[in-house]
């Protein structure tokens, strides 16, 4: 067989070890050929190829980022797009292809797959928002960027007598900020999945001045407050239909010294929580779903995402991993509530 890899969506620490696994077991085991499809989705529309063997691959497991490159094109979007990419499949002799993503990337392979594509999906992102798998790789890697972070914010936060905010990543999805935020010993965490209340938040920054301590407040970037609290600013939508988030750190910060009369600063940790490279939990996280992509791709086992169930590798299908997002239950989120203010 000849198969197509693709890194779609976001970038994430991690992705070089999929294409890793793939490949070595792919040759080495089944004697495949591989290609690889530069800057997600854009490569297989427009024929934009590099060559994927043993030799591209080695030395790549703790690198960041990826080596085919990755972009948010979003073909669905573009006229005639699924046909152009059926049409340059076809045209590099593609039998597969392995498509590592996350929410959109994968409902882009889902909706080929529905067109007689033959994909097989691994689920990336950091925010650790898709369904079907208990953990995306990535997410471990941003949470413990994060919580340095943190850690560094305390002390500063301390020496300056200040109300620290760190903003994390996370649209939909308050995962980053609530595992960061616990292991940082966070006392207030802010996340999308419930609209905070603006006094509580003030209370909590008030209480914990009063131990002679600083506090530091950990927001999701998707974070929102309860309605009619205060006034925020949409963003432009990107390929995928998505506002452009980040700002809610430096307008809690301008709300909290309006109403306690304390200075608060913010820190914005954006890409940071992207770059670099893995940590050991998702270089063996990606590894394994490398080489259990691979076998479902050899299999013909297609339409499917590879995932991670309690410590077991699981097949779930692509429509059941991009049906819903992934959010912080309620019952996860009152845990952290004990330790606020």
């Amino acid at each position: 067989m000849r198969i197509g890899v693709l890194t779609g969506g976001g970038d994430c620490p991690g992705l070089n070890a999929v294409i890793r696994a793939v490949v070595r077991k792919g040759v080495s085991v089944y004697g495949h050929e591989f290609v690889g499809f530069r800057d997600g989705w854009r490569g297989p529309l427009e024929g934009e190829t590099m060559p994927l063997d043993i030799q591209a691959v080695r030395g790549i497991l703790p690198r960041g980022g990826t080596i085919l490159g990755s972009s948010r094109t979003n073909p669905i979007k573009i006229e005639g797009g699924v046909d152009r990419i059926k049409e340059n499949l076809a045209a590099t002799n593609v039998d597969a292809l392995i498509a590592i993503g996350g929410e959109d990337t994968l409902g882009v392979a889902k909706q080929l797959y529905d067109r007689g594509v033959n994909v097989v999906g691994v689920p990336k992102t950091i925010d650790n928002d898709l369904s079907g798998t208990d953990y995306t790789f990535g997410f471990d890697t941003a949470v413990n960027i994060a919580m340095e972070a943190i850690d560094r914010l305390h002390t500063t936060a301390e020496s300056h007598h200040r109300a620290l905010i760190c903003e994390v990543m996370g649209r939909h999805a308050g995962w980053i900020a609530l595992h960061a935020g616990m292991a940082g010993g966070a006392n207030v965490i802010l996340i999308p999945e419930k609209p905070f209340d603006i006094d509580r938040v003030c209370e909590y920054v008030e209480s914990r001045f009063r131990t002679r301590y600083s506090p530091i407040i950990v927001v999701a970037e998707g974070a929102h407050p309860m309605e009619g609290q205060m006034e925020l600013q949409a963003g432009e939508l990107d390929a995928f239909g998505h506002v452009r988030l980040g700002g809610i750190g430096e307008v809690l910060a301008k709300e909290i010294e309006k109403r306690t009369g304390k200075e608060a600063r913010t820190t914005v940790l954006g890409h940071i929580q992207r770059g670099g490279t893995p940590t050991a939990f998702d270089r063996v996280l990606a590894t394994r779903f490398g080489l259990q992509a691979i076998d479902a791709a050899h299999e013909g086992d297609y339409g499917k995402m590879v995932a991670l169930r309690g410590t077991e590798m699981i097949r779930v299908g692509l429509d059941v991993a991009t049906a819903e997002l992934k959010t912080v239950p309620v019952s996860r989120y009152a845990e952290s509530e004990v330790f606020f203010g």
